[in-house]
């Protein structure tokens, strides 16, 4: 795979990962103000934007399976890194927001 269209992959994963991120901290103060309908819509939402995502890097992996070579460098490694650490924020998010209902 040439290293621009590995690049443009990257930018996807990390464009779409970014737009999910950014709702998810939309959603924070929507739980804590008990805004909890609202707060999931949020939630909702960047599951959307983290299905992009993952829709991009799943297509990487369906070419890697299929023999084409892929190189790794950093900016790939760092969509990879900011891909996994919204979908880990996103959990907790809903996590949080079932202790925040559970209190108000």
């Amino acid at each position: 795979m040439e290293s621009e269209k590995l690049q443009e992959i990257a930018f996807e994963i990390i464009l779409s990962s970014g737009n999910a991120r950014t709702l998810i901290h939309e959603s924070f103060p929507l739980m804590r103000a008990g805004k909890f309908t609202e707060g999931r819509e949020k939630l909702e939402e960047s599951n959307e934007s983290l299905k992009e995502a993952h829709k991009a890097q799943t297509g990487l992996l369906q070419d890697y399976a299929n023999g084409e070579a892929v190189v790794m460098d950093v900016i790939m490694v760092h969509a990879q890194d900011h891909l996994m650490t919204t979908m880990t924020l996103r959990e907790v998010a809903l996590e949080m927001l079932e202790l925040y209902k559970r209190q108000g």
